[in-house]
């Protein structure tokens, strides 16, 4: 389906040419001033200048063409050239019914030539659990996936997970220290290796923060770890066998925590898989003529002439030839590009990493490990901040496990819920549905706190306002998709079907009906913009719009009580397809609405 915006730009640039104007004049857009029109064209004050007249000249020529126009109810021109427009209730009710006919889609049409795109999140380190940092990489990543998925585009997520490097010394080192009797310390051992780990998942959480401790004042302690690091991608068995334990006892939790966060991915590839494609990228930067020692290092010059600030050379080899993440991320884009041969990878992470992808991009760019038209797309996030308006702590000033962060929220949902069941003596919910609920909404509450902000920008995460059920919040959204759910349910509970109701919309009976016809409208045109951006805080305004838009139409319409069946079937299928555009769009957000609260 078209935009409804675009088939109301068609019929204004046609007036346009009709009065042999440019059809460049003819751009509609929603008005600023929704008090006087619903849309609006600015056309013929820019028209005035190359025409050399006065602009409501022009304006009230085209307001003459239009006004016989049936997608029209007013069309009004308006000193000193300002077109103002406000679209006929049976046109309106025709195109809802054609969304309502798009099952699934509701006027979004699929690309031609869907691309493959890879999507770049999470981004945990293995022998360490999530904590508040990983958020928001794993909420907008999800959400990007899923935006792109409804899109029609085929979609990979990958949590490249951090498994190569220090940290993997320093676990080693220090479970050396502890059990110097495992095989994997012996040298000469050449059997197979025991199946189970040396360790559970508690044991190794508390063995990389002790390590890495000891590294901080201990200088032959941290030598070891870097020469166990150095041994391990050397590819010493005993050393490559335990961090296949740790991955596998790792990956194991964070699934676990991941899909309390109802988080995703394709893919659980790390920085360790990318390893093996490093020596031969070296080798064709180095035959390319790209890559160049400088200060003992190998390094590549990616600046352009157009750069208005130093851009230092992108770094593929330390002086004593160990990788660096830039090697790792190159490494991983040729990867990548020989697996999936992606038309674009998004990457998510803190926007302080702005410099290192610009660097890698460009790197990858010219040395042809990617095509020139390969869109690689960086998403830096702004910090989650406290109250205080800085980074998100502990009370003892730590950095918060995720799952505790979570755990909390929960807790603050399941009280709000179990006094809102005590004060309403017709709500009875189990203590197991209440707890159910709770973590729907609890969920609900956390991403929707999250992604209603510019992914760019720090935002203070306050859990009274994200658990509240009043204002721009999660819990809002899902009390007005269970409001929804409750009428609908009311309706069928008298024997009649909301099946019945749908595709049967007509014109607008109040101008609360019509403010939410015209937000249902957009839904198309939203999502498309919200893709093209990479931007799900436009799926939140908008879905934030269209609950005030449906409070205002239930507080100001009777529904259930219509008297006129038709009139009613109308209501209904509308209610029908609020709920519809609502849903499509939490799931897009990652997250739920439950049966009722």
């Amino acid at each position: 389906m078209k935009k409804l915006l675009d088939l109301i730009s068609e019929e204004v640039t046609k007036a346009f040419v009709e009065c042999g104007y440019d059809e460049k004049y003819g751009k509609v857009t929603l008005s600023n001033r929704p008090d006087l029109c619903e849309y609006q064209c600015n056309g013929a004050m820019a028209a005035a200048k190359e025409y050399k007249c006065a602009p409501f000249m022009i304006s009230d020529k085209i307001a003459e063409i239009l006004s016989g126009n049936a997608m029209f109810s007013m069309v009004e021109s308006v000193k000193p050239g300002f077109l103002n427009l406000k679209l006929d209730g049976a046109y309106l009710a025709s195109y809802l019914n054609d969304m309502q006919a798009d099952a699934g889609r509701f006027g979004c049409d699929k690309p031609e030539n869907p691309k493959t795109i890879m999507v770049d999140y999470g981004g945990a380190n293995v022998a360490k659990p999530l904590h508040v940092g990983h958020l928001r990489s794993a909420i907008i990543g999800e959400s990007i996936k899923r935006i792109g998925k409804f899109i029609g585009h085929e979609m990979i997520g990958d949590v490249h997970l951090g498994d190569w490097g220090l940290q993997m010394g320093l676990v080693i080192t220090e479970l050396k220290l502890r059990k110097p009797e495992l095989v994997y310390f012996d040298e000469s051992f050449e059997g197979e290796y025991p199946e189970e780990a040396p360790f559970t998942i508690s044991e190794l959480e508390e063995i990389y923060p002790t390590a890495s401790g000891k590294s901080k004042t201990d200088e032959a302690y941290k030598e070891a770890a870097l020469a166990a690091t150095n041994e391990l991608q050397q590819g010493r068995r005993g050393y490559r066998a335990l961090l296949a334990h740790i991955l596998a006892v790792s990956v194991t939790d964070l699934k676990k925590n991941y899909d309390n966060l109802n988080v995703s991915f394709e893919l659980w590839k790390g920085e360790s898989d990318a390893q093996p494609y490093i020596p031969d990228m070296v080798q064709k930067l180095k035959d390319g003529g790209f890559a160049y020692e400088s200060e003992g290092a190998l390094v590549v010059d990616v600046k352009e002439e157009t750069d208005t600030k130093e851009i230092p050379p992108c770094i593929i080899l330390k002086s004593d030839g160990a990788s660096l993440y830039s090697t790792t991320d190159l490494a991983t884009l040729v990867m990548r590009m020989e697996d999936y041969n992606p038309e674009g990878i998004i990457y998510i992470t803190d926007k302080r990493q702005e410099l290192h992808f610009n660097q890698v991009f460009r790197c990858a760019k010219k040395t042809g490990i990617v095509k020139p038209e390969t869109e690689l797309t960086h998403i830096g996030f702004g910090t989650m901040n406290g109250k205080d308006g800085k980074p998100f702590k502990t009370r003892d000033g730590g950095v918060m496990r995720l799952e505790y962060l979570i755990q909390e929220i929960y807790e603050e949902m399941l009280k709000k819920i179990t006094e809102n069941q005590k004060s309403k003596e017709d709500l009875d919910i189990s203590t197991e549905e209440a707890e159910k609920i709770a973590r729907t909404v609890a969920l609900a509450a956390i991403k929707y706190g999250d992604l209603s902000n510019q992914a760019s920008k720090d935002y203070i995460f306050d859990i009274d306002r994200f658990t509240s059920f009043e204002g721009n919040t999660g819990p809002y959204i899902l009390y007005t998709i269970v409001r929804i759910k409750s009428i609908l349910g009311k309706y069928e509970a008298t024997g009649k079907s909301v099946s019945d109701c749908l595709g049967v919309m007509e014109a607008a009976h109040n101008d609360h009906e019509k403010d939410l016809m015209l937000s249902l409208s957009r839904f198309n045109a939203v999502v498309e913009n919200a893709y093209e951006e990479v931007a799900p805080h436009k799926i939140c305004a908008y879905i934030y719009e269209l609950a005030n838009a449906f409070n205002g139409f239930y507080h100001g319409t009777k529904i259930l009580s219509e008297a006129d069946e038709n009139v009613q079937k109308s209501y209904i299928g509308l209610l029908s397809l609020t709920k519809s555009v609502l849903e499509t769009c939490i799931d897009m957000l990652g997250f739920e609405a439950p049966e009722r609260m």
